[in-house]
């Protein structure tokens, strides 16, 4: 039987801020050198020099590669840089053509500890020729963090924007026939708002969850070791060397002993016609990767886990039709192979709808604040400029020169903050409602019965 084998993993690979880098990503490059994977997706891989590493390590096995280099917000980047998409994949199958989406949101300029926005986060994408399937688009993507799983749902606006963009394009992918795996880090639970986006408009399954439907929540205090190797824990593990030492106080990872936020998706190409004799993509088995220490180390592979999936083709009886058992099966897996488009539910569109719009005024407020601040920079400004007119104290001369760079430096970044930057937030989130709003008009006629309705924002 024919079979795929795809692994991703997020490396950590910040230049000058993450622990142990050369270490570790020479310790990928050799794991992924010995094994039997046929497509690789890795994030935040930003330095030429450790995409090089790991190329080199893999050539034999992965010939063919793909590096995301553009950002959303400048002109061509340099390579070795912290800009770009920190996203490569890797391939045993030629690659047809490639493509990446920025997201339209990545946090805020100002935040710079944060960084998103410098680095800019994206979905890319290789089409790769599979000898049996034929077109298989590869997605690679890694979501916006700041926002965490708790508190209102509009704080994720950023990371729903993101979702949604993200739906689009894999939905595209699968209306022009494709078969879609995407992989990455989504920095989301499974039951969030940015996964059922996800779910439900891209028409994604999870390979995890395929493999895993007999296990159930917790119903007790389980080990770190169950987290991962049950519930797929792939981040804030404290079997994860570089998690801190004081206990969360996530009352998700306190239950599961961390979280899942990276995943193997797949789904079938979308059909016009009711072929029933195109080959299958089946999800046989899927593992959590790179759990162990380094050897002869004493630090992790990363601050993530990695996840592992085994697809298998499956090819459908066209002549004599599938027997009485091969149909219960083909029943109760009916959802993966639909023919008509996902959907997202009514309740996903009403809590989406409502984040954004929230998010929305926050944004507008946040701008009327910082513009504000900087009127009062000038304002200061002047009052500096025509005070030390008449002031004849040599000694606090340095002083005022420190102050009016300080202010004019603050007064820069308000007006950037709060003019430029604010108004490029609104237009994406009102983007996006506008979206969001005529897809769910149009569900709405299409589906009446499902009581879709119009909302609006101001």
């Amino acid at each position: 039987m024919d079979v795929i084998r795809v692994a991703t993993l997020n490396c950590w690979g910040l230049k000058y801020v993450s622990k142990n880098r050369h270490e570790r990503i020479a310790a990928i490059a050799d794991a992924f050198s010995n094994s039997d994977h046929d497509i690789v997706a890795l994030q935040e891989l930003w330095v030429e020099g450790d995409y090089n590493t790991i190329q080199r390590a893999i050539s034999h096995r992965l010939p063919h590669a793909k590096r995301f280099l553009r950002h959303a917000f400048c002109k061509p980047c340099t390579i070795s840089g912290a800009l770009g998409a920190g996203l490569a994949i890797f391939t045993k199958w030629p690659i047809v053509s490639t493509n990446v989406t920025p997201y339209s949101l990545n946090g805020e300029p100002i935040d710079v500890v944060g960084g998103d926005w410098f680095v800019g986060k994206a979905v890319g994408s290789v089409t790769i020729m599979h000898p049996i399937l034929g077109r298989v688009q590869v997605f690679n993507t890694h979501f916006y963090a700041k926002g965490g799983e708790s508190g209102p749902e509009y704080k994720r606006a950023h990371r729903l924007v993101g979702a949604w963009e993200f739906a689009k394009v894999v939905r595209q992918a699968a209306a022009l026939g494709n078969y879609v795996i995407a992989m990455g880090d989504f920095n989301s639970v499974p039951n969030s708002l940015p996964m059922h986006v996800i779910f439900g408009h891209a028409g994604l399954f999870d390979a995890w969850t395929v493999c895993h439907t007999h296990v159930s929540p917790p119903s007790e205090v389980i080990s770190p070791v169950d987290g991962v190797v049950k519930y797929g824990i792939t981040a804030d593990s404290p079997l994860n060397s570089y998690r801190g030492p004081n206990p969360s106080l996530d009352p998700l990872v306190r239950m599961y002993h961390g979280k899942r936020l990276d995943y193997i998706l797949f789904r079938q190409p979308s059909h016009p016609s009711d072929n029933a004799c195109i080959p299958k993509l089946e999800c046989q088995d899927s593992k959590v990767i790179f759990t162990t220490l380094i050897p002869g180390n004493d630090c992790s592979f990363s601050d993530h886990f990695g996840v592992e999936a085994t697809f298998v083709i499956g090819m459908p009886e066209a002549v004599n039709g599938p027997t009485p058992e091969m149909n219960s099966i083909l029943k109760s897996t009916a959802s993966i192979w639909a023919r008509e488009a996902s959907e997202m539910s009514m309740t996903t569109f009403s809590a989406v709808l409502g984040a954004l719009q929230v998010a929305y005024r926050v944004s507008r407020g946040r701008s009327r604040r910082e513009l504000v601040t900087f009127a009062l920079c000038i304002l200061a400004l002047l009052v500096l400029m025509f005070g030390s007119m008449g002031l004849a104290v040599p000694w606090a001369n340095p002083i005022l020169v420190l102050f009016t760079i300080a202010i004019t430096w603050l007064a820069t970044t308000m007006l950037y903050e709060g003019f430029i930057f604010g108004n490029w937030e609104r237009r994406a989130l009102r983007s996006t409602l506008e979206e969001l709003e005529l897809h769910k008009q149009a569900l709405a006629g299409k589906y009446p019965q499902e009581g879709f309705g119009t909302q609006t924002h101001q």
